[in-house]
């Protein structure tokens, strides 16, 4: 581990004391602020001396009990992972106030003081948090805390790995290097670097190398003391997500396909349906002004829901059954027949090509209020009535046509474990830019990775990603 990374792991421990110091100071001070006492006066003495005497041991307990929750980890968590456990974190430390506070009845009786504290110290540790990681990425620029890695495989994970580190690098990774396999000349010119102190570890991204080549790296990896990590195959890494069931003695393995199961999928559609139906009050002025704009330009129907034929559209929900799908028009009359018009698309390129996905990069198709309401992805907004009625989620895959879906390769129906989405990850790190493999890569961590959390964040990441159409 780098010795920049140890240090702001160090400097969270004071950093969250003194947050919740001043949390709880502010929440004091604003007790007695004349703007609460004109509407409740304050009828219990508490001198600041007095305050400040449980304060501190309080803080220092509460620090305690973010330890356990693992604030305090050395492996870097995401910020959606991060401000979950400091919520879960200050409401647990709150709840031993309280069990203190009734078991001793030596505390101070005031509800404000410690709802206010309460709410505080989630703002203050936060903004803490946020300094701190603004800090990191700030000496990411400067080479200090940046992990110089060399891969090993030619394969197409190693390719992404590069173009992600190379793109963000808050990430904190360099790739110095990189080899198709381990050899003896590999080997030689990593040693070099170990010597000039140009490499910290070593990432193994061919799942499919030979037990001795992975074997020859791990042994090569501990005597020259560098880092080592490896991309695993499909069973390895399913294993975390794995449950054992004995049956006659005889131990059966169950890999979980997401944790969107049991109370994960009740929570998340008791989650779609109210903020969905919230959703649909906001905008109904929008949808009015849409659906007028739209009537003026071109009467008739304001809603694309069936084809030229009269027959329904449909897009392929959850375990591959189709639903009736339906979204605000934004192409001229008749426009799904130029999909299949061989002289109109060798004219116009289809950006997809080589994809189960279709997409003109200027459509002729889209009319001009179309162009605007798919500009701010207005178009999508009565795929809030499919998320209410149960055919869609807020946070998913996008759901795709039939005959798209019907060339996917084996792999790329893991996406549809889950209902589609209106937003999800691949529409909030890259949208209709990102190539077909990678939007189904990155559908699947989520699949895999689900959590309310991260609904949450990519739920308040898709405005940014909207308005100033920029990945982040």
């Amino acid at each position: 581990m780098k010795r920049s990374e140890l240090a702001f792991t160090l400097l969270r421990v004071p950093l969250d004391l003194l947050a919740l110091l001043a949390a709880g100071t502010t929440a004091y001070y604003a007790r007695f602020h004349p703007f609460f006492t004109q509407y409740r006066a304050v009828i219990f003495d508490l001198s600041l001396e007095h305050y400040l005497s449980f304060l501190i041991p309080i803080s220092l307990l509460w620090v305690l009990v973010f330890a356990i929750a693992g604030l305090y980890s050395t492996r870097l968590k995401s910020i959606s992972n991060e401000l979950s456990r400091i919520v879960l974190a200050c409401s647990a430390s709150m709840a031993v106030v309280f069990a203190i506070s009734f078991f001793s009845r030596v505390l101070f009786d005031s509800r404000f003081i410690a709802l206010a504290a309460w709410l505080l110290a989630i703002f203050f540790v936060t903004l803490a948090r946020l300094v701190i990681r603004g800090l990191q990425r700030s000496l990411l620029r400067y080479g200090i805390g940046v992990h110089r890695i060399a891969l090993i495989g030619e394969t197409s994970t190693g390719k992404a790995l590069m173009e992600l580190f190379s793109s963000k690098a808050r990430l904190g990774f360099s790739v110095v290097a990189h080899f198709a396999v381990f050899s003896t000349s590999a080997k030689e010119t990593l040693l070099k670097m170990k010597k000039a102190d140009k490499i910290d570890e070593i990432i193994l991204v061919d799942p499919e190398a030979t037990k001795t080549m992975t074997l020859a790296l791990l042994q090569f990896t501990d005597t020259e003391h560098l880092g080592f990590r490896y991309a695993t195959d499909l069973f390895a890494s399913a294993v975390g997500r794995s449950h054992i069931h004995t049956y006659a003695g005889i131990p059966i393995i169950e890999v979980k396909k997401t944790p969107l199961d049991g109370w994960g999928a009740i929570y998340k559609r008791f989650f779609d349906i109210v903020v969905s139906f919230l959703l649909i009050l906001c905008t109904l002025p929008i949808q009015i002004l849409v659906a007028i704009a739209l009537f003026i330009e071109q009467p008739g129907r304001i809603l694309f829901s069936r084809y030229p034929d009269g027959t329904k559209s449909f897009r392929v929900g959850q375990e591959g059954k189709p639903f009736h799908y339906f979204k605000f028009r934004s192409m001229i009359k008749d426009a799904h027949k130029y999909r299949f018009d061989e002289a109109f698309v060798k004219k116009y390129g289809n950006e997809r090509e080589g994809t189960p996905l279709f997409k003109l990069k200027d459509d002729p198709r889209v009319t001009r209020v179309g162009k605007f309401i798919r500009k701010f992805s207005l178009d999508e907004i009565p795929e809030f009535y499919l998320v209410f009625i149960g055919r869609m989620s807020l946070v998913g895959p996008r759901p795709h046509l039939p005959e798209e879906v019907a060339q996917y390769k084996p792999h790329h129906k893991k996406v549809l474990t889950i209902k589609p989405g209106i937003t999800g990850m691949a529409q909030t790190s890259g949208r209709a830019e990102l190539a077909f493999e990678d939007e189904v890569r990155l559908d699947t961590y989520y699949i895999e990775h689900w959590s309310p959390w991260l609904d949450l964040y990519l739920l308040m990441k898709t405005p940014l990603v909207v308005l100033l159409k920029k990945a982040y």
